[in-house]
């Protein structure tokens, strides 16, 4: 048994087939860049988002699933890990043994293989975040349906790599706990890795998700959870709503992201009576889109330049 609980403490924010191209231009500062590989699967609708985007500001970007795509990359390359929760939420895509060799040949990585880990994994996410000191729920992991529970009810159970609301329980008491624990245990996520026990924070009925950039917040939305929903999740009928982060928000989302070393990632925030915002997880492969910015902003144009990928009026070279 495992249990992470963190004071309210916040250190300052930080600021198909491969083929070599043409570099594309920088400015001071800025590195060149010969490919752009989105290192993730074709079914998060995100990385096909920022391959059409990227690719109209003229960089040389490509979807590269898989490791054999990757063999081709060298130094002036760069590898954006976009590698996201299996659908059976009993770990990660493939990938990220490929993302650590690519560091290892010197290629670029933005969100590297400990990052993206530190992000799925939500115990691994628990203790960098206690860590650092930054406030999140009392966390702890159970083995065993009868093993001690870490946190005290109410609690909610849910999977380590867990994604999308699968199997996320609200447990008001012990013996609801238990229960839960029992019906999960067959499932091969529990079998894999055990159940994470999280501390129920009172539920709001909204959150707000935070899109940090190498140091930058580049956008953000209120989570609006579905009628008779506890969770906020829009893959379980919640909407989404424009927010703008104040300045504690801001900070507290980037000191997240730099605690777990992610470059491109959504912060999830709640509010807490008399305990100000509190980070819930944060997800290295999650899906945004235009809506998270206002009309005169672009959220992947901003991406770019926070990533140092793209410098606006400098002439980039369309991908052959």
């Amino acid at each position: 048994m495992t249990t992470t609980s963190a004071p309210r403490r916040l250190p300052a924010p930080a600021a198909t087939g491969l083929h070599p191209g043409p570099a594309a231009r920088a400015g001071p500062g800025v590195p060149p860049v010969g490919q752009i590989a989105i290192v993730g699967g074709r079914r998060n609708k995100t990385n096909g988002y920022l391959l059409e985007h990227w690719g109209r500001l003229g960089l040389p970007v490509v979807l590269a699933p898989t490791a054999a795509e990757l063999e081709s990359l060298g130094p002036d390359d760069v590898a954006l890990g976009r590698i996201d929760v299996l659908p059976t939420v009993d770990g990660t895509e493939p990938g990220l043994l490929g993302l650590l060799l690519l560091e290892r040949r010197g290629v670029r990585v933005l969100n590297s293989a400990f990052a993206l880990l530190n992000a799925h994994d939500k115990l691994l996410t628990a203790r960098r975040l206690v860590a650092a000191g930054i406030p999140h729920p009392r966390t702890g992991v159970v083995r065993h349906p009868d093993d001690p529970l870490p946190v005290r009810p109410p609690l909610v159970v849910k999977p380590r790599f867990g994604s999308w609301g699968v199997d996320v329980a609200r447990c008001t008491t012990e013996r609801a706990a238990r229960t839960c624990l029992r019906r999960f245990a067959r499932r091969g996520w529990f079998v894999r890795h055990g159940a994470l026990v999280q501390e129920l924070l009172p539920p709001q009925p909204r959150d707000l998700r935070v899109l940090v950039a190498a140091g930058r917040v580049i956008g953000a939305m209120h989570r609006v959870a579905a009628s008779g929903e506890w969770r906020t999740n829009v893959a379980l009928g919640g909407t989404a709503e424009l927010a703008s982060p104040d300045t504690e928000t801001t900070a507290l989302a980037l000191s997240a992201a730099a605690a777990l070393g992610c470059d491109l990632v959504a912060v999830d925030l709640m509010p807490v009576a008399g305990r100000g915002h509190m980070v819930l997880e944060l997800n290295g492969a999650a899906d945004f889109d235009a809506e998270y910015t206002p009309a005169d902003r672009d959220v992947f144009r901003d991406a770019a330049v926070a990533l140092r990928l793209y410098e606006p009026g400098a002439a980039h070279q369309p991908p052959r």
